[in-house]
């Protein structure tokens, strides 16, 4: 009888805790208003349009409309910070399996050039039901619609799985294009210099070699790329002083990175890791080793790091410089993303902050505006662009 006591007294504090826990994944209309680990720096995160599916990546027109890609093969525009309802592209003729990124040319303004990445799906070998692989398009922007969608690049990255195949595209200062390539699932080819998959590439705005990458000219090895070893990459910015390439990539359980990226350099993957595989097995018997780069931040238990950025603006001067990384999940528990900011000194990480995780949201990007304020972009199927600013 006592037991069954303790078991209905169980039940019902059960109950009771979970009627007061907020829904995981359902936004409310905010704002809220937080304050902040740095002294006087209250900031207050507004909705700026909601109803996306699962948002992939953003980019700010000169005149202040945004562009989004949605992960299952759509281009909308925010005009005026309202949605339109209908996509701005036409991508049937690329046979999208999964839309990722999208960026801008150094020179937007001049030639209208918007880029896109995707998982490029294709004819399926023998004894397959799945073919696809990372692939990188350009079309123009008039204003209105994005036209004249086609290829530039398409990676020698085919596989059969589905997942782990995230990738990001950014162009550096001297005006060349970063595209990633992830693991894709494959034990051996990231350590291959002669594939795409695991691979930071560095390619021309045409999607051509630049003459300067670190493997041009060498036998067996891959013209395009930049940097190897790598898992799935999520996330890829400037260093707002170095001019240097950053990125985030995830770890199994445990072991996301945040790596700096220098030519020619294998960060690892999968031979070193932080991380332990699904089932808990060490994936790596230690986690580093001379030949390899180590990560500049790491996490365990894993965040599902994604897209990150450096604040630059001068809107909320306490966070000038600082990294901003967005969580999608914490160790594997659904409903537990969030914003992780991380501060540097000349020694490097100084303190890191979780922000907005009582919004139980997939912070799939961050992005600063032409406002000098940070956006973030939830991966939900009622997905949102936030704003955080300020409190007033």
């Amino acid at each position: 009888m006592w037991g069954m006591r303790l078991t209905l007294a169980s039940l019902l504090i059960t109950s009771s805790l979970l009627a007061q826990a907020p829904a995981a994944n359902v936004l409310g209309p905010g704002p809220w208003t937080y304050n902040t680990a740095e002294r006087n720096t209250r900031i207050q995160l507004s909705v700026v349009a909601r109803g996306l599916s699962h948002p992939w990546g953003i980019v700010f027109l000169p005149n202040g409309d945004m562009l989004v890609t949605e992960r299952p093969g759509r281009v909308r525009v925010l005009r005026g910070g309202v949605l339109a309802p209908e996509p701005v592209a036409d991508l049937s003729k690329l046979s999208v399996d999964v839309l990722f990124d999208i960026a801008l040319h150094p020179k937007f303004a001049e030639n209208g050039w918007v880029y896109l990445t995707y998982m490029k799906k294709g004819p399926a070998p023998a004894a397959q039901r799945y073919w696809a692989t990372t692939a990188l398009a350009r079309g123009k922007w008039d204003g209105r619609t994005l036209s004249g969608v086609a290829d530039v690049f398409v990676a020698d990255a085919w596989q059969d799985a589905q997942g782990s195949d995230a990738s990001r595209v950014t162009f550096a200062p001297d005006g060349k294009l970063f595209l990633s390539s992830s693991h894709r699932r494959n034990a051996e080819a990231p350590q291959s210099a002669n594939s795409h998959i695991g691979k930071i590439l560095r390619l021309n705005d045409d999607g051509s070699v630049p003459a300067d990458n670190p493997f041009v000219g060498q036998a067996g090895k891959k013209s395009e790329v930049y940097s190897m070893g790598h898992r799935t990459v999520l996330g890829l910015t400037v260093h707002p002083v170095t001019g240097v390439m950053w990125e985030t990539e995830n770890g199994p359980q445990g072991g996301d990175e945040v790596n700096i990226l220098k030519p020619g350099k294998n960060y690892g993957w999968p031979l070193v890791t932080f991380g332990r595989d699904y089932d808990g097995k060490k994936v790596s018997p230690t986690p580093w080793k001379e030949e390899f780069e180590s990560p500049e931040l790491f996490w365990v238990p894993s965040v599902t790091a994604s897209g990150l950025a450096f604040y630059t603006g001068d809107k909320i001067p306490a966070w000038k410089n600082n990294l901003f990384v967005g969580s999608m999940t914490v160790g594997r528990i659904g409903g537990t993303g969030n914003v992780q900011r991380v501060a540097f000194n000349e020694n490097g990480e100084q303190k890191r902050e979780t922000l907005f995780a009582d919004l139980h949201q997939r912070f799939r990007d961050v992005r600063q505006g032409l406002d000098g304020l940070l956006y973030f972009l939830t991966d939900e199927n009622d997905g949102a662009i936030l704003r955080a600013e300020p409190a007033k």
